[in-house]
């Protein structure tokens, strides 16, 4: 069955927080594609909506979305994720994963979009 390191990343603080999901709990993420929104319930955020980013698999190949499905593929790449070139003009030969997860992704990368107010904290004023 599926088992995911959930990664979830908060803009506001720049904090990041890690969540172990499986079996029954990791199942609303497959077939999911990058860039998708998903309600954070199911990695116990209520009221908050994450967003998916990227992940890899568990060799440690990392997703692209320009890579349509959830296999892996050879491609020639001169940016991006999966490669960063030394030389101006470089382009190789990388293998990537597509964007779709799937059960043999390991590690998943959201951010969170949308989350509840905090509460505020009233302070009491002696006006004496």
């Amino acid at each position: 069955m599926a088992k995911f390191k959930v990664i979830i990343s908060d803009p506001t603080d720049g904090k990041s927080k890690v969540v172990e999901v499986e079996e029954a709990r990791a199942t609303p993420f497959i077939g999911k594609k990058l860039g998708e929104t998903i309600d954070g319930i199911i990695v116990d955020m209520p009221a908050t909506k994450l967003q998916i980013l990227g992940g890899s698999d568990k060799d440690g190949v990392p997703m692209r979305g320009d890579v349509h499905g959830g296999i892996r593929r050879q491609v020639v790449l001169s940016e991006g994720a999966g490669f960063h070139p030394k030389r101006e003009g470089e382009r190789r030969r990388k293998t990537v994963r597509g964007n779709t997860i799937t059960d043999e992704i390991a590690q998943i990368n959201l951010k969170i979009v949308e989350q509840p107010p905090k509460k505020a904290e009233t302070k009491t004023e002696n006006t004496a």
